[in-house]
């Protein structure tokens, strides 16, 4: 079985697109050493495949919360994933923590852990409305404009961004290094539902808030341990993925977030969307030579037993990705909802999770452990 997985994965690998991504591309010249290498050590990545990443692992699952070591990942595949999502949601309203289940003081401890055993960490930040004082769902049209510089609240959006920059430093591991993060600031913005979203806000405008906190983060509060993520959610053509786009010189990554939402089993519009899109970031990722990655995934609850080793292999199908990373297994939410998007021990997929585990191009911690990424 082994060596017809291994003839299998050369097979595709004989007809994956290459993806020359030089070091030097890194946006920040005076990132820190263990980010400048992890960002090379990235892009080397993609010639052994696929990493696979899940949000807010190690803090709980669909039946636990915050008992050390736990992941349902784990117990599931065997491994930890190579990837770790987090979030810094209600960060900037003071609040102790981005969900009820742990604060950001705990948050930083399995950050600095994920770091510790050789993972990746990446951070979004479900920013609230500066306009409104409303959460980052309330789309209230042109909200971005009152925290641009010369804006009426543009000193209360440096102060969002001062109390990030301090958090942000202080994430070190057992080496008294900081830890380095992929830092996915205002996603999908191809989507009406944020306020920064498509709809909502111009491209200028976007535009003009990304390089701000870009240039404020890196240059005013020299926060050194970042690689800038772009996302996207769903496009059609090459101009519309690129019609927010900042610049070669703010954004180290690419990606888009895509879920599948209906029945695979009848409808392959999740398959066709992804391979669209992929074709798409592809062309943009070898022309921009910036590294190409699925920030989010999944399909609520699997209700499909083949869901990995068929439609997210299908829906990614030839092309090269950093990574892959599913939604947070939360469980049971406050509106009596089962909300989860990797198997949990017992779950009916969990086969086809450990199958897609096995296979050679999928990386899980394991794997990546043996690089010395950040060497």
């Amino acid at each position: 079985m082994k060596i017809q997985k291994l003839i299998s994965f050369l097979s595709l690998l004989s007809c994956t697109f290459f993806i020359n991504v030089p070091a030097q591309d890194l946006s920040n010249q005076n990132a820190t050493p263990e980010t400048k290498n992890l960002y090379k050590n990235l892009g080397k990545l993609l010639d052994r495949g696929i990493m696979f990443g899940h949000q807010d692992d190690l803090g709980y699952g669909v039946n636990w919360r915050m008992e050390k070591g736990r992941s349902d990942v784990k117990e599931t595949s065997g491994d930890y994933p190579a990837v770790f999502g987090w979030d810094l949601i209600h960060f900037e309203t003071g609040k102790n923590g981005p969900i009820d289940f742990f604060s950001f003081k705990e948050m930083k401890t399995m950050i600095e852990e994920a770091y510790n055993m050789g993972g990746i960490n990446t951070i979004s930040w479900h920013t609230s409305n500066p306009k409104t004082g409303k959460d980052a769902w309330d789309n209230t049209k042109e909200s971005i404009q009152v925290i641009l510089p010369g804006a009426e609240k543009h000193q209360l959006y440096k102060d969002w961004l001062n109390g990030i920059a301090k958090y942000l430093k202080s994430i070190k591991g057992k080496d008294k290094k900081q830890v380095p993060i992929l830092f996915r600031p205002y996603h999908e913005l191809t989507g009406n539902w944020f306020w920064w979203g498509k709809g909502n806000a111009t491209p200028e405008d976007y535009k003009k808030l990304w390089t701000f906190t870009y240039d404020y983060l890196t240059k005013e509060k020299q926060v050194n341990n970042l690689i800038w993520v772009y996302n996207t959610s769903d496009f059609k053509t090459k101009e519309e993925f690129m019609e927010f786009y900042p610049g070669d010189q703010y954004v180290d990554m690419i990606s888009f977030d895509i879920y599948e939402m209906g029945d695979p089993t009848k409808d392959n519009s999740f398959v066709e969307n992804a391979q669209r899109q992929f074709r798409i970031m592809d062309e943009v990722a070898r022309e921009h030579h910036k590294i190409p990655a699925l920030a989010e995934t999944g399909y609520e609850q699997i209700p499909y037993d083949k869901f990995w080793t068929e439609t997210i292999m299908n829906a990614v199908g030839k092309y090269k990705i950093s990574y892959i990373l599913a939604w947070r297994n939360h469980g049971l939410t406050r509106e009596n909802k089962m909300h989860y998007y990797v198997p949990f021990k017992g779950h009916p997929n969990e086969k086809d999770f450990k199958n897609f585990h096995d296979l050679e191009n999928i990386l899980f911690l394991k794997d990546i452990q043996r690089e010395s990424i950040y060497k």
